[in-house]
């Protein structure tokens, strides 16, 4: 055993699970690769205050969450906690709100970070697929994201994830409501912790977990009934296109999410099968962001999925995803000259797009076949001096145990067919 492991709180991806992650990524990509959206990779950590400023000084990502570093030079970086304050801050480096087409689509994958207390569905370490619509204000590209998050899970065959939905108003009426919400939980019995969030930003307060504070928010004051005109028309056409797109969903009137530069549009996809952590993504409008960054005024919506969750999500429903098969064709060679040759017969499948494997380290047949067996491979090439003489080479379809010889020379073309 090595002398190291992963860090606490991490995990390695390692084959097989690894393939299951793989394809989660793809079919949370796909929709949005088919509805114009572009791929957008940053840097793994950027500038402290991008995350200050963008995900909000207040917020327990920042100011518990975070890994900070200070390089050689005196800088102060953090590995990234979530993908939106990146993936702005880079469309804004390189002008993309100025390229003439708004908005600016972009769907990203990656890592990111957050010194958190470990359970399961909960990491220091974790990854997400996101996309972010950037430069303009439309209920339906709200609407657009919601149904795409919906659809790349129906595809992977999940059915009992449920969809929250809430506006949190603009800088309007947000901050009649949130005076309100302030007066309202001063008089609550809450720890000193809880009481300076409310001076700096009352609505987290919602979102606290805890069964005893949520038992006095019971009669809270409801944004609803604080919302502009603008607002309240803005979120019911939302509702009105998730609801013409069957795309079914809840309105929960005190979805915050964690991040303070969402505004209107919120919603959360939660999978009750997953316990206390049973948030697999969300998202939602973020129309004040780009000027906290110092860009100029972009509104913008976006979501972000997670990968571990989603994963978790499948097994707790016992979906059986419908993986590619890592191996067709197994070789094994009985001999140097059979060395030689099956691996350039190898070589030739890979070039035609069948997935081939070759029985390494010169093993006996015995052993070679158990290999064979183990790599899940639907035919295996054997091929000993005796075959090479007559210029064939045997071939076993493993599933029916049939085997039988097949001209050197035609090997590529009959796996190509039998493969289809």
């Amino acid at each position: 055993m090595s002398t190291f492991q992963a860090p606490k709180g991490t995990y390695d991806l390692t084959p097989p699970d690894s393939a299951k992650f793989l394809a989660v990524r793809e079919a949370i990509a796909a929709p949005l690769r088919d509805s114009g959206y572009g791929y957008i990779e940053t840097p793994g950590f950027e500038d402290v205050e991008l995350f200050a400023r963008g995900v909000g000084e207040s917020t327990d990502i920042v100011t518990k969450e975070m890994y900070t570093l200070t390089t050689k030079g005196g800088s102060q970086l953090a590995l990234r906690p979530e993908g939106t304050a990146s993936v702005l801050r880079a469309a804004l480096e390189a002008n993309l709100h100025k390229a003439g087409n708004l908005p600016v689509k972009l769907w990203y994958s990656g890592s990111y970070y957050r010194y958190e207390r470990p359970q399961k569905g909960r990491y220091r370490h974790f990854s997400q697929v996101g996309a972010e619509a950037i430069g303009t204000e439309d209920p339906v590209l709200d609407a657009e994201l919601v149904i795409l998050a919906d659809q790349a899970y129906r595809s992977l065959g999940l059915r009992q994830f449920r969809i929250l939905l809430n506006s949190l108003g603009d800088k309007e009426c947000r901050p009649v409501y949130r005076e309100a919400l302030q007066t309202f939980l001063r008089d609550l019995d809450l720890d000193e912790e809880t009481r300076r969030r409310i001076e700096i930003n009352p609505l987290r307060v919602l979102d606290d977990k805890r069964a005893d504070v949520q038992k006095q928010l019971t009669d809270a004051p409801k944004l609803r009934d604080y919302l502009c005109d603008a607002c309240r028309a803005y979120h019911e056409e939302v509702r009105a296109l998730l609801t013409t797109a069957g795309v079914v969903f809840e309105d929960d009137e005190k979805l915050v999410r964690g991040l303070d530069y969402y505004t209107r549009t919120t919603f959360e996809f939660v999978h009750d099968g997953l316990g206390s952590q049973s948030a697999v993504g969300g998202g939602g409008r973020y129309d004040g962001l780009s000027e906290m960054i110092g860009g100029p005024a972009l509104p913008s919506v976006g979501w972000a999925l997670g990968v571990d969750r989603t994963v978790l999500a499948l097994e707790a429903e016992g979906v059986e995803l419908d993986l590619p098969v890592t191996t067709s064709v197994y070789a094994v060679p009985l001999g140097e000259e059979a060395r030689r040759v099956l691996f350039g017969v190898v070589t030739e499948l890979r070039r035609a797009g069948i997935a081939a494997d070759f029985a390494f380290g010169g093993r006996g047949l015995k052993g070679a076949m158990k290999s064979a067996n183990r790599s899940g491979a639907r035919y295996t090439l054997v091929a000993g001096e005796r075959d090479l003489a007559e210029g064939v080479v045997q071939l076993k379809d493993m599933e029916s145990g049939e085997q039988g010889p097949v001209a050197l020379a035609d090997v590529v073309a009959e796996l190509t067919k039998r493969l289809g």
